[in-house]
């Protein structure tokens, strides 16, 4: 059950809306809100808003790291992500090669995907470039 929106809850909300595109630690959302919430604030409402499945939580490779990504918006609910493992940039896939794979896997593997939670990792074609 969602809790109420206090200011602080309502300045991290606006924080992570505008970066659905961004995976972010915890301490960097600490560090760019810091003259407006408080740290512990932050780890609290990230906290409340992951088991809200309002952001989708995944540890960093190769370190203990956290990273988090806002999943609330409308454009999140009904596709698959992919995620670069080199600049953390996460994008929505586009809908007709989503369905290609969805109904690939149902019919062959007899297994429904849920397109909501799925993320796909690999390399951006930014970071292929260079």
């Amino acid at each position: 059950m969602p809790k109420y929106m206090t200011k602080q809850r309502k300045l991290l909300t606006e924080y992570l809306s505008k970066r659905t595109d961004e995976s972010i630690s915890a301490n960097q959302i600490a560090e760019a809100l810091a003259d407006k919430i408080s740290k512990s604030a932050v780890y609290r409402n990230l906290a409340d808003m992951e088991a809200e499945g309002k952001l989708r939580r995944v540890a960093s490779k190769g370190s203990r790291e956290i990273i988090y990504q806002y999943v609330d918006e409308e454009k999140c609910h009904d596709c698959l992500h992919l995620s670069c493992k080199n600049c953390g940039k996460t994008y929505h896939m586009e809908n007709a090669a989503a369905e290609k794979i969805i109904n690939s896997v149902m019919k062959n593997e007899d297994f429904d995907i849920d397109k909501e939670r799925t993320v796909l990792y690999g390399i951006c074609k930014d970071c292929k470039k260079q």
